[in-house]
């Protein structure tokens, strides 16, 4: 008996989590790809990775900048100052708690997305907030909690769940046994207004699964409820606090009208190049796909890429090629309070639905110097005189114009793209600050309008500051 119990460990084992360092969910240079094994899982981030301070007990404090000069049509600027505090214990347990306080004066997609929002308009001010706590009790299990985004694929962009839009408090738990991390994730979310909140709630599960060292298979379900309706208040589901149910045919038990979700993912890889793609599936109805009716509730969305690096002239150059997609109306319900966003922003892509996308990215390092170039080219059929066409995901599907004929582009076709091209040196180790000069040019076909941007400032890398869409 004894014999059999080691041996369930040890298969158990095989693949477990190392305690240390939750990373940082930030653009990394050059590469995103890594050394790959039975035992690596990269579908979920950020990544859980070992100590690199000898014992795993540390505790560091860091001050944080954030100072970006903004010259487009306009001169605009964002100024703000914090710090970052991170504690290791005992190999256990991770903290770390980043903070930025400041005033701004930005518009459009630029606006920092915080947590904590002002109420005062004529100053603009923003606390940038992120929290993380993570556990690790023993080699199968992990626990996080906290106020920061989570990113599920290997693409730029994600079709399940990305890093664009505003963080939210979350509660995740990930455990990792054989060839297989299964991860479950509650999200506590919001729509409205300072002041005027109303609460929503995620549940999601993803399970990751390594078929060879090089080939690996994801599964993603979530679904979203809002607590509180005229009839019921029932909080946070309890039914959905189950780690080990299908959302579906829960909700089906449960007669809601709940909005739920289904994904599913794949990454090949071969060296240093990899291979991947995902679907997001909404819902539809495999006789219309067939009939090519361009039924309004076909509703999902796509993704296909290739990464890697190249050595050229002795440099380690990365380089990625992705296309993106997705129907109208995917991610959009009856209200706001089930679509899936957060604070009026898309918790997937940032162009929401009815797009598509092709994109490519170069990066290089050399030390402390870094570089990147980003071009993509678009496809986006917008809402016309008033009519959804279910690009915005907060649009309730039931004011569609129609249930036929609904195809991506439709609406008010626009039809551009963004070139990003930015140059970094990295100042200090601590907090990560960089200085940085960044070009942007963005063009749209319809009005053959040009629209640079020079951004030129020192802060702290930290989390994604994203002006690639």
């Amino acid at each position: 008996m004894k014999q059999l119990v080691y041996i369930a460990f040890l298969f158990l084992t095989q693949s477990a989590f190392g305690q240390g360092e939750v990373d940082y969910l930030n653009e990394k240079f050059t590469a995103d790809t890594i050394e790959r094994s039975i035992k690596t899982h990269t579908g979920l981030l950020p990544n859980i990775r070992l100590n690199s301070k000898e014992g795993g007990n540390y505790m560091s404090i860091s001050a944080l900048g954030d100072l970006n000069y903004v010259q487009g049509a306009n001169a605009n600027f964002k100024a703000g100052l914090g710090g970052e505090f991170k504690l290791s214990a005992k190999d256990k347990w991770f903290i770390r708690i980043s903070a930025v306080q400041g005033i701004h004066d930005l518009d459009s997609i630029f606006v920092p997305k915080t947590f904590i929002r002002s109420v005062d308009k004529k100053t603009n001010l923003y606390t940038d907030i992120r929290s993380r706590v993570s556990f690790t009790p023993n080699q199968i299990f992990n626990f996080q909690a906290g106020v920061d985004h989570n990113f599920i694929g290997e693409g730029l962009r994600s079709m399940m769940l990305s890093d664009y839009g505003t963080p939210y408090p979350f509660a995740m738990i990930r455990t990792r046994f054989w060839r297989i991390e299964y991860s479950v994730l509650y999200q506590f979310m919001r729509e409205g207004q300072p002041g005027s909140w109303g609460s929503k709630f995620n549940a999601s599960h993803h399970i990751s699964f390594n078929a060879t060292k090089w080939l690996n298979f994801g599964i993603f379900e979530t679904v979203i409820f809002q607590p509180k309706d005229t009839l019921l208040n029932r909080g946070f589901e309890v039914e959905y606090l189950n780690p080990v149910i299908f959302y579906r045919p829960q909700e089906y038990s449960l007669g809601s009208s709940d909005n739920v979700l289904l994904g599913a993912s794949f990454s090949a890889h071969y060296k240093k190049q990899t291979l991947y793609g995902q679907i997001m599936l909404d819902e539809f109805f495999l006789e219309e796909i067939r009939n090519k009716s361009g039924w309004w509730a076909n509703k999902y969305g796509g993704q296909l890429g290739f990464k890697g690096e190249y050595n050229i002239l002795g440099q380690n150059v990365f380089y990625r090629v992705e296309y993106n997609f997705a129907r109208p109306y995917t991610y959009s319900h009856i209200n706001g309070d089930y679509n899936y966003g957060n604070q009026g922003q898309t918790l997937t892509h940032p162009y929401g639905a009815n797009f598509m996308e092709g994109l490519v990215e170069l990066k290089w390092q050399h030390k402390k110097w870094k570089a990147k170039l980003f071009a993509n080219y678009f496809l986006r059929g917008l809402d016309d005189n008033g009519v959804n066409y279910g690009a915005n995901i907060y649009n309730p599907y039931t004011t569609r114009p129609e249930d036929y004929d609904h195809f991506i582009g439709r609406g008010y076709k626009v039809n551009g793209s963004v070139t990003n091209i930015m140059a970094a040196y990295e100042l200090t180790d601590f907090g990560n600050l960089n200085v940085f000069v960044e070009g942007r040019l963005s063009y749209i076909k319809q009005t053959n309008n040009f629209n640079p941007m020079l951004v030129v400032g020192v802060r702290s890398l930290l989390w994604n500051d994203y002006r690639n869409y």
